[in-house]
């Protein structure tokens, strides 16, 4: 018989409790925490009371509408070169201790298996992020986790030996606190960023800026791009300085939208691009729409389109709707015959295919982002614990740290790994101090 997973609500909430391990936050990152405690509990032969706590009516938002609702559980290639925002080589050390190989072990254990697809993702068998969500929520209560919810954590105090946490329904004392409340994206989800004044409270500093991350970019009305919605094909994006340095490019499939772009290469150069500009005002992206082409071998065809005329020419490459919106975008008129254009024609019609402004007005913001970037320093953490070297019992793990990767599952890796890595170290500082 199945054992039921162990939630309370609201209604049943006595005051004080007491526990052992808390959690708070009972995403991605929180429940890896909490598994990983109950289980290095349990093989400790500790009696350990685990609460994991969560202001949702119901977890695992971000789970259920990852990957399309699929669940993108991470890549089957997972380096630090993945990451920004902190230490390359702090987030190295992380993916050292739990890596892609452990996760999948972790979910294969738990009946979830993997399958790889083309791009590198991992998901589940099932195609079903709810697959994800059922089994992490048993593996809790397996391992003697309590899971309370819906009750909003208001604040966290040093409570000598532990410490206090106020929620709207209890009041929780704690031995050991592990913080993985996420950031500020999606925060339908209840990722509102309350878990960086709680870590500010707790003696922690917060990176000077908190952006969206992994998020849809909004066009000036302007650009011809937004009159396209629904095309999707590959394209080459690269970050330049004022100057034209160039900084980041991503290659992948990008959706033109009618409010501007979206896609994989849009969501992974998002965070780079309102970096920059924070520090560079004309930052700008750059589009390649046929990212398999130089210049110089498009310039070299264009020459020998003889009678043929350009449109024709690019919509053998592009989809016509492109097509047609490039060369009125380059003012060539879709009656010229190649014979006939001019050098100054042939260069517009170039900088329209292959070095293409993208007049970028704003992100769509926290509400439609997968990621935050920024969030607590890493030199804060103790990286082999995941413990606050500011606040004595307190553990962080998740998207509240500084680190955010590119789209395609590595997220959901940090979040396995610096869970894991907390959950474990919190139940063995325990039983290092009953010993």
């Amino acid at each position: 018989m199945t054992k039921p997973i162990q939630t309370d609500h609201a209604s049943s909430y006595t005051s004080p409790v007491q526990a052992d391990i808390a959690i708070v936050g009972a995403g991605a990152a929180g429940l890896m925490a909490a598994i990983a405690a109950g289980r290095a509990a349990q093989k400790n032969g500790q009696r350990l009371n685990i609460i994991a706590i969560d202001g949702a009516n119901k977890l695992g938002a971000k789970i259920l509408v990852a990957g399309g609702g699929r669940c993108n559980v991470t890549h089957h290639k997972v380096t630090q070169h993945e990451y920004a925002g902190g230490s390359r080589n702090a987030i190295r050390n992380v993916l050292k201790r739990f890596g892609v190989k452990d996760t999948i072990e972790f979910f294969s254990d738990l009946g979830v298996h993997l399958k790889r697809e083309d791009t590198g993702k991992l998901f589940p068998t099932t195609n079903k992020a709810r697959t994800v969500l059922d089994a992490l929520l048993k593996a809790a209560c397996d391992a003697n986790v309590t899971l309370r919810h819906p009750d909003r954590v208001q604040s966290v105090t040093h409570s000598d030996p532990g410490l206090s946490i106020t929620a709207e329904s209890t009041t929780i004392q704690t031995k050991a606190l592990i913080l993985a409340t996420g950031g500020m994206a999606l925060p339908k989800s209840g990722s509102d960023g309350l878990g960086y004044s709680i870590a500010k409270a707790l003696g922690h500093s917060i990176t000077p800026q908190l952006f969206p991350a992994l998020v849809p970019l909004v066009l000036d009305e302007s650009s011809p791009l937004r009159a396209l919605s629904g095309l999707t094909l590959p394209v080459k994006i690269e970050l330049r300085t004022g100057s034209n340095k160039r900084l980041e490019a991503f290659t992948n499939s990008t959706l033109l939208t009618h409010f501007g772009l979206s896609g994989p290469a849009v969501m992974d150069i998002s965070r780079h691009y309102l970096s920059a500009r924070s520090q560079d005002p004309q930052a700008r992206l750059i589009a390649s729409f046929l990212p398999d082409q130089t210049r110089e071998t498009l310039d070299k065809e264009l020459r020998a389109i003889g009678h043929k005329k350009p449109t024709t020419w690019l919509t053998s490459k592009l989809p016509e709707r492109l097509a047609l919106a490039l060369c009125a975008h380059a003012d060539v008129s879709p009656e010229t015959i190649g014979s006939n254009l001019t050098k100054d024609n042939r260069r517009a019609l170039l900088d329209a295919i292959s070095e293409h402004t993208l007049p970028v007005t704003r992100s769509r913001g926290f509400t439609h982002a997968e990621a935050t970037a920024g969030g607590i320093p890493l030199d804060e953490i103790i990286i082999k614990s995941m413990s606050s070297n500011r606040c004595k019992n307190l553990y962080l793990c998740g998207e509240i740290l500084d680190v955010d990767g590119r789209i395609g599952g590595f997220n959901f890796q940090w979040a396995w790994a610096t869970g894991h890595i907390a959950g474990t170290a919190a139940a063995k500082a325990l039983a290092t101090m009953s010993s």
